[in-house]
Protein backbone atom coordinates (compact mmCIF):
# COMPACT_ATOMS: atom_id res chain seq x y z
CA UNK A 1 0.00 0.00 0.00
CA UNK A 2 1.65 3.14 -1.15
CA UNK A 3 1.43 6.02 2.06
CA UNK A 4 2.67 9.78 1.44
CA UNK A 5 3.68 12.72 3.53
CA UNK A 6 2.13 15.61 1.55
CA UNK A 7 3.31 19.03 2.43
CA UNK A 8 0.70 21.95 2.13
CA UNK A 9 2.20 25.25 1.70
CA UNK A 10 -0.50 28.10 2.95
CA UNK A 11 0.59 30.86 0.18
CA UNK A 12 -1.90 33.35 2.29
CA UNK A 13 -0.16 33.21 6.13
CA UNK A 14 3.18 31.33 4.79
CA UNK A 15 2.74 28.54 6.82
CA UNK A 16 3.26 24.93 5.61
CA UNK A 17 1.69 21.28 6.87
CA UNK A 18 2.19 18.23 6.55
CA UNK A 19 -0.48 15.79 6.39
CA UNK A 20 0.20 11.42 5.76
CA UNK A 21 -1.89 10.46 3.17
CA UNK A 22 -2.64 6.62 2.34
CA UNK A 23 -4.97 3.99 1.01
CA UNK A 24 -6.95 4.96 -1.80
CA UNK A 25 -6.53 8.62 -1.64
CA UNK A 26 -2.35 8.18 -2.23
CA UNK A 27 -3.62 5.87 -5.00
CA UNK A 28 -5.43 8.46 -6.64
CA UNK A 29 -2.24 10.57 -6.65
CA UNK A 30 -0.49 8.05 -8.73
CA UNK A 31 0.61 9.68 -12.36
CA UNK A 32 -0.20 13.03 -11.49
CA UNK A 33 2.39 15.33 -12.31
CA UNK A 34 4.34 18.48 -11.61
CA UNK A 35 1.93 21.33 -12.12
CA UNK A 36 -1.61 19.54 -12.03
CA UNK A 37 -3.73 20.41 -10.00
CA UNK A 38 -5.66 18.08 -7.74
CA UNK A 39 -9.02 18.34 -5.35
CA UNK A 40 -8.21 18.74 -1.78
CA UNK A 41 -10.48 16.10 -0.44
CA UNK A 42 -7.38 13.43 -1.22
CA UNK A 43 -5.41 15.14 1.38
CA UNK A 44 -8.67 15.44 3.92
CA UNK A 45 -9.05 19.71 2.90
CA UNK A 46 -12.24 19.21 1.15
CA UNK A 47 -12.53 22.60 -0.47
CA UNK A 48 -9.77 23.38 -1.33
CA UNK A 49 -7.82 23.17 -4.43
CA UNK A 50 -3.58 22.14 -4.66
CA UNK A 51 -0.88 22.17 -6.95
CA UNK A 52 1.91 19.97 -7.36
CA UNK A 53 5.04 21.48 -7.13
CA UNK A 54 7.59 18.81 -6.55
CA UNK A 55 8.90 16.31 -4.46
CA UNK A 56 10.98 13.46 -2.99
CA UNK A 57 11.74 9.73 -3.71
CA UNK A 58 12.64 7.01 -0.85
CA UNK A 59 16.84 7.99 -1.46
CA UNK A 60 15.73 12.04 -1.24
CA UNK A 61 16.70 12.50 -4.71
CA UNK A 62 14.12 15.53 -5.54
CA UNK A 63 11.65 15.59 -8.64
CA UNK A 64 12.55 17.89 -11.70
CA UNK A 65 9.52 19.69 -13.91
CA UNK A 66 11.59 19.08 -16.84
CA UNK A 67 12.14 15.21 -16.47
CA UNK A 68 9.16 13.15 -18.08
CA UNK A 69 8.20 10.28 -16.18
CA UNK A 70 8.87 8.39 -13.30
CA UNK A 71 12.38 7.23 -13.85
CA UNK A 72 15.72 8.54 -12.07
CA UNK A 73 18.48 10.14 -13.96
CA UNK A 74 21.87 11.25 -13.88
CA UNK A 75 21.59 14.83 -15.68
CA UNK A 76 24.27 17.52 -16.13
CA UNK A 77 23.00 19.93 -14.16
CA UNK A 78 23.65 24.09 -13.79
CA UNK A 79 22.78 26.00 -11.62
CA UNK A 80 19.56 26.40 -10.91
CA UNK A 81 16.77 23.16 -9.94
CA UNK A 82 18.59 20.62 -7.79
CA UNK A 83 21.99 22.48 -7.99
CA UNK A 84 23.32 25.40 -6.35
CA UNK A 85 27.00 26.19 -8.21
CA UNK A 86 29.04 28.20 -5.96
CA UNK A 87 31.08 29.40 -9.33
CA UNK A 88 29.62 30.73 -12.39
CA UNK A 89 29.57 27.89 -14.90
CA UNK A 90 30.07 25.33 -13.39
CA UNK A 91 28.36 22.43 -13.84
CA UNK A 92 27.43 19.03 -12.24
CA UNK A 93 26.44 15.39 -12.82
CA UNK A 94 23.43 14.67 -10.28
CA UNK A 95 20.58 12.29 -10.06
CA UNK A 96 17.05 13.09 -10.18
CA UNK A 97 13.93 11.92 -10.29
CA UNK A 98 11.02 12.44 -13.03
CA UNK A 99 8.07 14.76 -12.95
CA UNK A 100 5.27 12.29 -12.44
CA UNK A 101 4.02 10.94 -9.25
CA UNK A 102 5.33 7.18 -8.35
CA UNK A 103 5.43 4.71 -6.02
CA UNK A 104 8.63 5.26 -5.04
CA UNK A 105 7.85 8.93 -4.10
CA UNK A 106 7.83 8.77 -0.21
CA UNK A 107 7.24 13.08 0.51
CA UNK A 108 4.97 15.33 -2.30
CA UNK A 109 5.24 19.36 -2.10
CA UNK A 110 2.15 21.30 -2.78
CA UNK A 111 0.53 24.55 -2.55
CA UNK A 112 -2.20 26.12 -2.15
CA UNK A 113 -4.43 27.63 -5.22
CA UNK A 114 -7.92 27.74 -4.24
CA UNK A 115 -8.78 28.54 -0.38
CA UNK A 116 -11.51 26.72 1.51
CA UNK A 117 -14.00 28.15 3.74
CA UNK A 118 -12.54 26.18 6.70
CA UNK A 119 -8.53 27.33 7.69
CA UNK A 120 -6.20 24.86 7.33
CA UNK A 121 -5.18 24.60 10.58
CA UNK A 122 -8.54 23.87 11.39
CA UNK A 123 -8.20 20.47 8.97
CA UNK A 124 -5.03 19.64 9.55
CA UNK A 125 -5.22 20.30 13.83
CA UNK A 126 -3.12 17.82 15.79
CA UNK A 127 -5.31 14.71 16.89
CA UNK A 128 -5.84 14.94 21.00
CA UNK A 129 -4.49 12.30 23.24
CA UNK A 130 -7.42 10.93 25.64
CA UNK A 131 -6.19 9.02 28.67
CA UNK A 132 -8.25 7.54 30.99
CA UNK A 133 -7.25 7.70 34.50
CA UNK A 134 -8.84 7.12 37.66
CA UNK A 135 -12.26 7.42 36.03
CA UNK A 136 -11.78 10.78 34.85
CA UNK A 137 -10.69 12.13 31.30
CA UNK A 138 -7.49 13.98 30.82
CA UNK A 139 -6.60 15.80 27.69
CA UNK A 140 -3.49 16.53 26.37
CA UNK A 141 -2.58 18.75 23.33
CA UNK A 142 0.54 16.98 21.25
CA UNK A 143 1.59 20.10 19.94
CA UNK A 144 2.11 21.88 23.41
CA UNK A 145 5.42 22.23 24.40
CA UNK A 146 7.39 22.84 28.05
CA UNK A 147 7.98 26.46 27.53
CA UNK A 148 6.49 26.63 31.27
CA UNK A 149 3.04 25.19 31.00
CA UNK A 150 2.44 22.24 32.81
CA UNK A 151 3.31 18.89 31.65
CA UNK A 152 0.50 16.13 31.53
CA UNK A 153 2.16 14.22 34.47
CA UNK A 154 1.76 17.47 36.69
CA UNK A 155 -1.66 18.20 36.54
CA UNK A 156 -2.73 14.60 37.03
CA UNK A 157 -0.33 14.54 40.22
CA UNK A 158 -2.22 17.90 41.32
CA UNK A 159 -5.45 16.23 40.81
CA UNK A 160 -4.54 13.21 42.79
CA UNK A 161 -3.59 15.27 45.65
CA UNK A 162 -6.89 17.56 45.31
CA UNK A 163 -8.52 13.99 45.74
CA UNK A 164 -6.50 12.87 48.85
Amino acid sequence: MVEFKVVVNDTKKGNSHQVQVSGHHANSLIGKKIGDEVDGIFISLPGYKLQITGGTDKDGFSMRSDLPGMVRRKLLVSDGMCFNAKEKGLRRKKSVRGNTVGQDIVQINMKVVKHGSRSIDQLVKPKQKTEEKGGEKIQEDVDKKSDGAETHKETAEKKDEEQK
